[in-house]
């Protein structure tokens, strides 16, 4: 199935090392077994990584019977939306990819947010504004 990045456009990959998507896809798939939860792609930072594991979230410590190897400052993942967001009302989000964050994660933030995170350029910029 064909899915949709927030922008519109076809869902790009997100990471690959390590590999990253509730399915292990690299891809930020919405998925029913996920909950379409893991849906905003991001470079994880220090901080948010920090923040993360303040709230319950160890997204640090290597898990590998959930095919997870512990996340590193730079590494591009897959995250939890409301997690994101959680991160976000304190200014502690990690940024996001938006070419490869699926449009499903727009049911828990709006894409205005989503965008003032972005480290993605699209093609087209005007859509920025």
């Amino acid at each position: 199935m064909l899915q949709r990045n927030v922008l519109g456009e076809d869902l790009e990959e997100c990471g690959s090392d390590p590999v990253t998507g509730f399915t292990r896809s690299g891809c930020c798939e919405a998925v029913p077994e996920g909950h379409n939860l893991h849906t905003i792609c991001t470079v994880v930072t220090e901080d948010f990584l920090t923040h993360q594991q303040e709230i319950g979230n160890d997204l640090v410590t290597p898990r590998p019977e959930w095919g997870f190897p512990g996340l590193r400052p730079g590494d591009r993942w897959c995250v939890v939306a409301p997690r994101w967001v959680e991160s976000a009302r304190v200014g502690r989000a990690a940024p996001v990819v938006l070419a490869a964050t699926n449009e499903a994660a727009l049911t828990y933030v709006p894409l205005e947010v989503l965008r003032q995170y972005a480290v993605d350029v699209p093609d087209d910029p005007r859509g920025l504004a």
